[in-house]
């Protein structure tokens, strides 16, 4: 039959109203008649067989128009294609019996939200290629291809002794490996699913300048496919236990939050966590409305009944609530009780307030404030507060009655058997119960929260010894989601790693981990980071945990195969340079198999005529993506070359001999 998009062409130009008087297809006016339901298109389209039987269904006596889908192949860009499009389909993108794809009349395009993967790639900060999606219903082996584990080469392993090659990998090795993340992460499931405590990522945020330019008519669609892809990974390597922290901010907030609802389950979301890392001081206010301070870290659980939730502190000022200083003079009945401000005045040398104010001025509000917050510092099992008890018991309803009408405090005991105390109608709270170790140092806390503000972003610029323009985050804020998450020795990962603070902390906290990165940033990379928390890094928390220095991580790489040839045509400037990449890749014969290779020679002059971005698009789409890495099951090929060291740690990760 006829090209299929031809096809449905040929039918909607039969309606005038799609066809500008110069002879132009008006794309847009069909897809509004579509959004609208207009019948005189519902009508061409249900008298044509192809197009009915394309995009009608059956419900009982009824024919449904599937307005979606007819959207989703008007826009396709095989609909309507530029000269590039068709060009590419002369060399012909073939099916298992060669016929030609695009000829075919078994397509059914899918919405691109629908099982689709995304590998997703670069190789520079500023170098974006165009991706393909693999559809699992059209190329299922393709992505079984795509996903098997691959090769890993240029093992080292990093310590106190240097930096030496690495024949295996340890069973207590923490691990960076470079290379594109989804294939890292398909590459980590045989060692590792069912192993990861904790993860946290924090991905490229989709705002049109953070690296994330993998462009498409559906923006958000192409950005939730590549997190998809990565985060059904990511849930197979969780312990049942474990938990994921994804951060964001606003502009994918909510469409991340529905898509991790679907992957991990609404049961299994614990919170929405408010991150405040910005002072609104200083913003120059050159848009209107509220100033943007704010980021998202959302928080799952794999299971939520098997996570064990750890509290967690945050420091906090003077809470003027404790206004009351306890003298314990023999037994309960005997206690005495003076508020902190009489305490405090006297101590400071005076006999009266008047006095104070008398010497200071109006300076002695804001020093009285000091006296009475360093007082309850310092006398915290002392100092109290009277407030009204949580959930109190019968029991306690009677004491707290019968506590109005006498002047001394009453004892009890709690179910738990620990003494508490009621005084004049309300229960005594010690600020002792309130001071609590937070990094390194007693600190006045209270309960985490959804909201943190208590950690300070600014001057985290040179933590580690690294700097990264896009992102960078402080080593408190990973300390404090793995204080909740983790125990010493759990395993932690995060495969949008950057610079390697969530490694780093990991490190200096005792917990195993690992990072997958893409990206080199030499001198403000990983490596470079964590040489330096080897070596005793002081920024970040490493006062607050005591480092000292010490450990060892092992890098590796997945082995290039048809990687290497897209970065070559990534940082390709001539055309000398393209044709030389062009034999290459043809001799090689790792072409997609899609790709007529002796078709391509017959059509030189076609090829000639393209522009040079898009000669450098057409060798990118005929290299075999499934080929960009070596994968395992081709380690012993000698066409690949991996070297015998290669072989040893690649075997020793997977634990084949």
């Amino acid at each position: 039959m006829a090209n299929y998009y031809e096809a449905v062409l040929e039918v909607l130009k039969s309606d005038k109203r799609f066809i500008a008087e110069d002879g132009t297809f008006l794309r847009n006016a069909v897809y509004e008649a579509a959004m609208k339901m207009d019948k005189d298109l519902i009508s061409l389209l249900l008298n044509d067989t192809e197009t009915q039987k394309r995009f009608f269904t059956d419900v009982g006596n009824v024919k449904v128009f599937d307005k979606i889908g007819f959207a989703w192949v008007i826009n396709n860009r095989q609909f309507l294609p530029d000269s590039y499009t068709r060009f590419k389909n002369k060399i012909g993108l073939a099916d298992e019996k060669g016929e030609l794809i695009t000829t075919s009349g078994k397509i059914e395009l899918v919405f691109p939200y629908k099982d689709c993967v995304l590998e997703g790639g670069q190789t520079k900060e500023d170098q974006i290629r165009q991706e393909i999606f693999y559809n699992e219903t059209l190329a299922p082996e393709e992505i079984d291809r795509l996903l098997y584990p691959k090769v890993l080469t240029k093992a080292k392993r990093y310590s106190t002794d240097g930096i030496k090659d690495a024949l295996e990998f340890r069973e207590d090795d923490n691990l960076i490996i470079r290379g594109n993340n989804l294939l890292a992460l398909s590459s980590l499931l045989k060692p590792f699913e069912g192993k990861i405590k904790c993860i946290y990522i924090d991905p490229p945020y989709n705002t049109g300048d953070d690296g994330f330019g993998y462009n498409d008519q559906f923006n958000h669609s192409t950005w939730l496919i590549f997190m998809k892809n990565r985060l059904e990974l990511a849930k197979r390597l969780l312990r049942s236990d474990g938990s994921i922290f994804v951060q964001i901010d606003h502009h994918e907030l909510g469409y991340i939050n529905v898509l991790m609802d679907e992957i991990f389950g609404i049961k299994n979301k614990v919170q929405i966590i408010a991150v405040k890392t910005a002072s609104p001081a200083g913003f120059k206010t050159v848009n209107p409305g509220p100033i943007d301070v704010t980021e998202y870290i959302l928080f799952y659980t794999k299971n939520k009944s098997a996570f064990r939730f750890k509290k967690g502190y945050v420091p906090v000022g003077y809470n003027k609530n404790y206004n009351l200083v306890l003298t314990r003079t023999g037994n309960v009945e005997n206690w005495k009780f003076t508020p902190i401000k009489e305490v405090v005045i006297k101590e400071a040398g005076f006999t009266s307030e008047k006095e104070a104010r008398t010497k200071y001025g109006s300076a002695w509000k804001v020093i009285l404030n000091h006296l009475i917050e360093e007082y309850a510092f310092n006398h915290a099992e002392n100092v109290v507060s009277i407030r009204d008890p949580h959930k109190p018991t019968d029991t306690v309803k009677q004491l707290l009655t019968q506590s109005r009408s006498i002047e001394h405090a009453i004892e009890y005991t709690r179910e738990d058997g620990t003494a508490a105390y009621i005084y004049r109608g309300g229960a005594l709270a010690f600020y002792s119960n309130k001071m609590q170790e937070i990094n390194g140092e007693l600190a006045v806390t209270e309960l985490l929260s959804d909201f943190w503000s208590h950690i300070s972003w600014a001057g985290i610029a040179n933590e580690g010894g690294v700097k990264l323009k896009n992102g960078k985050k402080p080593e408190k804020l990973l300390k404090q989601i793995f204080d909740i998450a983790t125990n010493p020795g759990d395993i932690v990962l995060d495969y949008h790693l950057g610079s390697g603070t969530t490694c780093a902390v990991a490190h200096k906290m005792g917990l195993r981990y690992i990072g997958c990165e893409q990206l080199d940033y030499g001198q403000n990379d990983v490596v470079t980071r964590l040489q330096n928390v080897i070596k005793g890094d002081s920024t970040g928390i490493s006062k607050a945990v005591n480092w000292k220095g010490g450990g060892s991580f092992v890098y590796c790489e997945l082995a290039k195969q048809n990687q290497t040839f897209v970065e070559e045509i990534a940082s390709a400037t001539n055309e000398e340079s393209l044709l030389d990449i062009r034999k290459r890749i043809l001799k090689s014969g790792f072409i997609s198999y899609k790709v007529d290779p002796s078709y391509i020679d017959t059509i030189a002059e076609d090829y000639d005529s393209l522009s040079f971005s898009d000669k450098k698009s057409f060798l990118m789409e005929i290299l075999d993506k499934n080929l960009l890495y070596v994968n395992y099951c081709d380690l012993d090929d000698s066409e690949y070359g991996i070297s015998n060291e290669d072989k040893a740690f690649t075997r020793s990760f997977y634990k084949k001999g």
